[in-house]
């Protein structure tokens, strides 16, 4: 088997889990559900759509009455200057009848082009406000790609059913009831043989209703794996051109294309099994009028206008079907569509607030961990009866292993997941009683991977604390060494940054961080490897910084560097979950233990 078959097979198997097909089946309720965002317009502008939508359709009624009146009044009975009179009256009505027609279309279409988006606008809205405010779980176990394709692709497929399709449906069956009612009434016998082949039309179509829907749902999951790949090409790329993967690379991404394209292609040629079928039906219809409707006029039981008109009847007849055919169609790709918006929607985050819970009032800083257990995978801890004692203002270190549970620790503190057992306390107070915002603004963070927004570095550095004054932002740059590289860049605190701030080094980028967590001014402040890739040279600059930082907090430092650590108060070292050592440097060194023989292997590193 070739590399590139390897590399697909492999990515196959363990990427984009979380987009299978939703087996639910089509209900009314969600698509009602879907239709309440147009509620908030009911009073400012359905009124007018409506008149507009009367209006457009009263007249498409009419006009083949009209061309029954001018055949039978005018044409038939060909009495000369009268029946010309005739032929020019119901010809000005008929121009009348366009013209209203257009009128009322034109500002139909402009009015609810106008709702269309605002209810899109407010659906990617409440979709966004929600996808915030879920946990980190919700996160790891899905591509960045698989949340951005709900937000773009998924809400963006609900902008015709919105704009167009709602009131075209409405239209449609008006225009179709009212149709059904003229044909009985003018001629019931000839009416109902019409319209018999109607259920024929509905019983075949039926048949496609469910194979369409899980196509088009198929579709939004192809699409959801290419923009899924997509994002993690981008930004995986230079680990893709270090490796020299571009064409394995490639050879998936052409292949999971593919695959959309044969989605899409079986979707679509679902989607067009509908106009056949009403053509046929259209073909019967028609065949049925003029064999029996000739027998009629034979009976002098209609006249010829009638029969015309008839004709005019029903080719407005199929003409809607047609129409509601594609809109079904087009209400099946917005059901696989809001299904997946609505998936997100209704995911209750991990971590959520208690319905009481009260806001943490400026706290001193004593941290307590009570028993802690954590599992991110049933069956496989990560933390196993954590317990420790922290005193407002100390400065801890936490030391292990990868993978013994020192990160997790902390994303526990700031609430990102919740412990299976046990408890976090601040100030005697557990976290998961008190709201989460006031929670997170009295604890700061800075990871190894910090993340630089795209925009200016006073807004990066702002955004600690969104109230902050120009003055504020220098001093915080100034406290941790920043400011002379930042003033050294072509504007200053208004250079523009590219995404994730690439145009930045590794340690411009933490020493901004570090700016940030400043100037939000946390009572208790974590060091997530923050300083793992700093150069020794940026990192001696900021050990001055770092004592400002910490001093008078409540500080967790998540480090390997020993200079980073050894004037720590107390260090905890940690191996698979369990604290197996703690004390000062000084203590555990003497002690022998594990933390020995990290700074041992940790020399020997250096020294190599």
């Amino acid at each position: 088997m070739s590399n590139e078959q390897t590399t697909r097979d492999n990515r196959e198997r363990f990427t984009y889990k979380d987009d299978d097909i939703i087996e639910k089946p089509f209900n009314w309720s969600q698509l009602s559900r879907l239709f309440n965002y147009m509620k908030p317009y009911k009073k400012q502008l359905l009124p007018v759509i409506i008149v507009m939508m009367i209006l457009g359709t009263a007249t498409r009624l009419a006009i083949p009455a009209i061309i029954i009146l001018a055949i039978d009044e005018a044409i038939e009975p060909k009495t000369g200057d009268a029946s010309l009179s005739k032929l020019y009256m119901y010809a000005g009505l008929m121009l009348l009848l366009y013209v209203i027609q257009w009128a009322a279309n034109t500002y139909r279409i402009k009015f609810t082009n106008v709702i269309g988006q605002r209810v899109i606008y407010d659906l990617r809205q409440d979709l966004f406000r929600h996808i915030q405010k879920l946990s980190f779980r919700f996160f790891d176990k899905r591509p960045a790609g698989s949340v951005l394709v709900r937000v773009t692709n998924d809400v963006n497929a609900l902008q015709d059913l919105f704009t167009n399709g709602v009131v075209n449906l409405l239209m449609d069956c008006v225009q179709l009831v009212g149709i059904v009612i003229i044909l009985l009434v003018w001629n019931f016998k000839l009416g109902a043989a019409v319209m018999i082949t109607v259920p024929l039309m509905f019983i075949v179509s039926s048949a496609l209703r469910k194979r369409i829907r899980f196509a088009w749902q198929d579709v939004r999951m192809k699409q959801s794996r290419i923009n899924a790949h997509l994002n993690e090409s981008i930004q995986g790329m230079k680990v893709t051109q270090a490796y020299a993967q571009e064409k394995a690379n490639f050879t998936f991404f052409k292949h999971i294309n593919g695959v959309n394209i044969q989605a899409w292609n079986r979707a679509s040629a679902l989607n067009q099994a509908f106009g056949p079928i009403i053509e046929v039906t259209s073909a019967i219809g028609t065949l049925i009028l003029f064999w029996y409707g000739s027998r009629l006029i034979e009976q002098d039981a209609i006249t010829v206008g009638v029969l015309v008109g008839f004709a005019n009847y029903i080719g407005n007849f199929w003409d809607p079907i047609n129409r509601l055919g594609q809109m079904y169609a087009q209400l099946l790709i917005a059901m696989a569509s809001s299904e997946r918006i609505f998936e997100f929607i209704d995911e209750k985050p991990t971590v959520a607030e208690l319905p009481n819970a009260n806001k943490l009032a400026s706290i001193r800083g004593d941290v307590t961990f009570d028993r802690l257990v954590f599992e991110y995978e049933k069956g496989r801890p990560a933390l196993r009866g954590i317990s420790l004692d922290v005193k407002a203002g100390q400065t801890i270190a936490l030391v292990g292993h990868t993978g013994s549970g020192k990160s997790t620790i902390m994303n526990l503190l700031c609430r990102f997941y919740d412990p299976n057992e046990g408890a976090i306390l601040i100030d005697g107070t557990d976290i998961r009683n008190v709201s989460i915002e006031s929670l997170r603004s009295q604890v700061g963070i800075v990871l190894q991977d910090t993340f630089i927004f795209s925009g200016s570095i006073r807004e990066n550095i702002r955004f600690g604390r969104l109230d902050a004054t120009n003055d504020e932002i220098v001093k915080a740059a100034t406290a941790v060494d920043a400011h002379d590289f930042i003033m050294s860049l072509p504007d200053g605190y208004d250079t523009e940054v590219e995404e994730r701030g690439n145009s930045l080094s590794m340690g411009q980028r933490q020493l901004l961080s570090f700016a940030r967590a400043l100037l939000a001014d946390p009572r208790v402040l974590i060091l997530d490897e923050a300083t793992a890739s700093i150069d020794t040279e940026t990192e001696l600059k900021i050990q001055e910084a770092l004592k400002k930082l910490l001093a008078g907090r409540t500080s967790f430092i998540v480090a390997h560097r020993l200079s980073t650590i050894r004037n720590a108060d107390r260090i905890v070292v940690l191996d698979h979950g369990v604290i197996v050592e703690q004390g000062t440097h000084e203590e555990l060194m003497r002690h022998g233990g594990t933390y020995n023989g990290l700074i041992e292997a940790q020399y020997r590193f250096l020294s190599a």
